[in-house]
């Protein structure tokens, strides 16, 4: 089974990069199952109805959030009629933190979390989430995924160690920087800090670099500008799953108009 996790989608040019480059690398890897995290497709922040269309028309077959997922007053309909998920250590809220989804023959587990360092929200453990999520489904899937968005990369490996051996991946989200840790734990989990962002570049995580530095050289806030058109980075992961796991970092970066997957 081939699995294609896609980094943090960043407004409209991240929108238009991944439906470019998406069903090529599924022509060209023969992927089984995409999977993207979409809590910045809405011009940074949030998912709308027409923005988690677009992805799904892109073949992404599930998209997973993280603290932006409440930005837009879309987000219950969006989390309630699509294959949409919510971290599941958010204590009381609406729409899933899992689901399991069939993929040939698997039925795949694919679970959303949310570190707690660093962060303002108010969250349950997610290692014992985990815990919990892993229990109730027990005998109910054949592979699970973890998407763990999160701060502090400390926080991220030490859930990947903790995960090890009970889930087949855990893709690190949040930070748009793609890490240089991809790898195979002990126990034979796939884990990676960061997968990275399918944004604009260069930029600072998505966004136009001028505001952001104007308010480091002054102190104050500025509305962050999202670029629509020009040069793009598009970084993913492919994993596969069999006898041995195989994975290799995807990273395209280039004019929108004229990406190449090679």
């Amino acid at each position: 089974m081939k699995v294609l996790f896609v980094g943090d989608i960043v407004g409209r040019i991240g929108r238009k990069a991944t439906e470019f480059l998406v069903p090529k690398i599924i022509r060209e890897e023969q992927i089984d199952l995409v999977i993207a995290n979409g809590e910045n497709l809405a011009h940074g922040k949030g998912i709308t109805e027409s923005t988690a269309e677009q992805m799904l028309k892109a073949q992404i077959d599930v998209l997973t959030s993280g603290n932006h997922i409440w930005a837009k007053r879309e987000s219950e309909v969006v989390l309630n009629k699509y294959p949409v998920i919510r971290p599941a250590n958010y204590p009381d809220a609406i729409g899933r933190g899992y689901i399991v989804i069939e993929s040939g023959t698997k039925k795949v587990l694919i679970i959303n979390l949310l570190g707690r360092a660093f962060m303002r929200e108010s969250l349950d453990c997610p290692f014992k989430k985990l815990d919990s999520i892993l229990k109730e489904n027990k005998g109910l899937f054949d592979i699970a995924l973890v998407d763990f968005h999160s701060e502090a990369s400390s926080e991220a490996r030490a859930f990947g160690l903790y995960a090890d051996g009970r889930v087949e991946a855990v893709f690190g989200t949040h930070r748009h920087i793609p890490t240089a840790d991809a790898q195979i734990l002990p126990k034979g989990t796939f884990y990676i800090t960061d997968v990275g962002m399918v944004g604009a570049y260069p930029s600072v995580l998505g966004i136009e670099g001028g505001e952001i530095i104007k308010s480091y050289l002054s102190g104050m806030p500025f509305r962050h500008k999202i670029p629509e058109s020009g040069s793009v980075e598009f970084n993913a992961v492919l994993l596969e799953i069999g006898k041995e796991k195989k994975f290799k970092q995807i990273r395209v970066v280039g004019d929108l108009e004229n990406l190449e997957y090679k």
